[in-house]
């Protein structure tokens, strides 16, 4: 019954929102939709009409909700929208508003100056000869896969544990993922794992620091010696500041890429960034993340006059501009500062979660992680209902993530099956990510340790998976 109702909650949710007439009281919004659900599961229908007339919301006196159509009491309490404790907020100050106002007072809105500060900058950052800004995590490694000439009748081997995009970037250029199952202990791509998935058809292997701890990169450079023609390519779009037995990103491989996404602890809103020490693979990284061509705009027109341009390969339209770079370069000079405090609070929850029927990420000796997200795995039958308790409790949450063989395209496209994928199908049937970043105060991780607790009786029965 309340997974019903849940369903019946986000359907009239989302109905409300494109109502004309909806207003926006937050509390009282929510509590009204939670007695519109409370009248469907009691057949009492209201109708497009009254439903329309419902949304119609004014405040009673005494907090109630009084609409036209009549007064709907509400059966369950929520936290108000300001006392919620977000999944996640950015930290970025409104003194970056003034470098984004320098980008717009100068020639260059698009790829300019800003942008390649910002790349001598990572470049320094990861030890690296070479570093290209893009648009996002996901165009960066389209660019990537082009400029390895690596398409239709061509493998490049994934995990089943991470955000969809790994994959679908290969989809997209038309090669074929592989995908191979993740260390239980870890979630992380093994060395070996990738080793048997090789056949002669695989171009490349795209590990993926899921949750901000790196693969072992280097261990994958060596079961790959014998086959100089298979790249590595790092998607370290959770591990900007990570590194493993003291090597960083794009240090093992023939490139990583970052994303700069909203959530991420290095952002501009929407970004990413590729690099790579292979110096004959640069030229092709900068033309095709640019349509394949020979300059780009400032280039064109630099030596104050105009200089042809030619298109050498296929590309995409993958550059960042000066006005979102604008926001990166203090971020990267301060993100290792900054990293302890996410470390101490991804260590609160450790110890608060120590003894509770709950399975973490095992972090390795000598990985330091970035901390980008913390997830908790339940026992799948009660994930949803955990999730409904903790945003009751004013806690938000999210799944990172289902096993990507397990999605809807890619069963129906290859016809996988959960047990052919079986750690990353059973991680991501009972994953919760709990919030972690920099305006997390600890008055409200208490918040979140206390409503995650507060699960107990979810568990009875069940027992401390292996971890």
């Amino acid at each position: 019954m309340r997974h019903k109702k849940n369903l019946i909650i986000l359907a009239l949710g989302a109905a409300a929102v494109f109502a004309a007439d909806f207003a926006a009281e937050g509390d009282r919004w929510w509590a009204h939709i939670q007695s519109l659900a409370d009248d469907k599961l009691q057949g009492r229908d209201t109708g497009s009409e009254g439903y329309r007339e419902a949304v119609k919301i004014c405040c009673r006196d005494d907090g109630g909700v009084r609409t036209q159509a009549g007064t709907f009491g509400a059966t369950l309490k929520m936290d108000s929208m300001s006392d919620s404790i977000a999944f996640y907020r950015h930290a970025l100050p409104v003194e970056s508003a003034a470098a984004v106002e320098a980008v717009i007072a100068s020639p260059f809105l698009t790829s300019g100056a800003v942008c390649k500060t910002v790349e001598k900058l990572l470049c320094e950052f990861f030890g690296t000869a070479h570093a290209f800004l893009t648009s996002s995590w996901t165009h960066g490694a389209v660019a990537a896969l082009l400029a390895l000439d690596i398409g239709a009748g061509d493998e490049v081997i994934v995990p089943a544990q991470t955000f969809i995009a790994t994959a679908n970037v290969v989809e997209l250029i038309g090669a074929k993922p592989v995908f191979v199952d993740v260390d239980p202990h870890t979630l992380l791509m093994d060395p070996a794992a990738a080793a048997a998935a090789l056949t002669p058809r695989t171009r490349a292997v795209m590990p993926v620091h899921l949750y901000g701890q790196m693969c072992d990169v280097a261990g994958l450079r060596r079961v790959l010696a014998g086959h100089p023609d298979i790249a590595i390519i790092e998607d370290a779009a959770h591990a900007f500041e990570s590194s493993r037995d003291g090597y960083l990103p794009g240090q093992h491989s023939d490139a990583a890429i970052f994303s700069f996404y909203a959530t991420k602890n290095v952002t501009c809103g929407e970004g990413g960034a590729i690099v790579t020490n292979r110096t004959d693979l640069a030229p092709r990284f900068h033309s095709t993340r640019l349509h394949g061509m020979s300059t780009s705009a400032a280039d064109r027109f630099s030596g104050g006059r105009y200089n042809h341009w030619d298109m050498v390969c296929l590309g995409t339209k993958a550059n960042l501009p000066d006005l979102l770079a604008a926001l990166l370069p203090d971020q990267v000079r301060t993100i290792r500062d900054r990293l302890p405090a996410r470390q101490k609070m991804a260590d609160r929850y450790r110890e608060a979660f120590a003894e509770l029927p709950l399975r973490l990420a095992k972090v390795l000796p000598g990985c330091s992680t970035a901390e980008h997200l913390f997830p908790i795995h339940v026992p799948p039958a009660v994930r949803d209902d955990a999730i409904w308790q903790l945003n009751t409790a004013g806690v938000n949450v999210t799944v990172n993530y289902r096993s990507v063989p397990d999605t809807q395209y890619y069963r129906g496209k290859y016809g996988f099956r959960p047990e052919q994928f079986p750690v990353s199908y059973h991680w991501g049937q009972g994953e919760i990510t709990l919030p972690l970043y920099e305006l997390l105060r600890q008055d409200q991780q208490d918040r979140v340790i206390e409503a995650v607790r507060g699960l107990s009786s979810l568990f009875a029965g069940s027992r401390i998976p292996a971890s």
